[in-house]
């Protein structure tokens, strides 16, 4: 806990200095620790302090998988104009249930997102186990398909020691 606190209270640190501006004037600096100090005072009254709330430790893996996710989305983006470019509008929408590997909540949250925000997919409702996907494109409606994103974004929070490395 005290670790998850130290790495909580660096960020704050680093994002109010960031957003504030100020760095010589005594009292507004004043006001930053003080904020600081109530969010990790708050957290730690909350028992909230934990890898889910602090996934800062995980910053590498996650940005690997973000690189990952954008070369992704520039594919899928090259689906979705072709299909909606052709002169036939290959346009096929479809409903597919998901399977949902991940186990905590940002990691399913992180999984729902990233189909999101991959052209042509939405997530439109999420449940325990799976996650219903609407996709612009019947090709895209795969379920087996989702399995490398899943895998990789619960590997990205540390939900997994190793992703199996697939196609990219």
């Amino acid at each position: 806990m005290l670790r998850f606190g130290l790495v909580l209270a660096i960020v704050l640190a680093i994002y109010w200095l960031a957003l504030s501006g100020y760095l010589y004037d005594p009292l507004i600096l004043s006001f930053g620790v003080i904020s600081v100090v109530l969010v990790l005072g708050l957290c730690a009254r909350m028992n909230i302090l934990d890898e889910e709330t602090v996934p800062y430790l995980h910053v590498p893996k996650t940005l690997s998988y973000f690189v990952w996710l954008g070369k992704e989305i520039v594919k899928a983006n090259v689906k979705v104009f072709k299909a909606v470019l052709s002169p036939d509008m290959e346009v096929s929408p479809t409903m597919v249930r998901v399977p949902s590997s991940p186990n905590t909540e940002i990691g399913k949250t992180m999984f729902g997102n990233s189909i999101t925000l991959t052209p042509g997919t939405v997530s439109v409702a999420m449940s325990e186990d799976e996650i219903l996907v609407h996709a612009l494109l019947e090709e895209m409606g795969n379920a087996d398909d989702f399995s490398e994103m899943a895998d990789r974004s619960a590997w990205s929070i540390g939900e997994v020691k190793s992703v199996s490395q697939g196609e990219s």
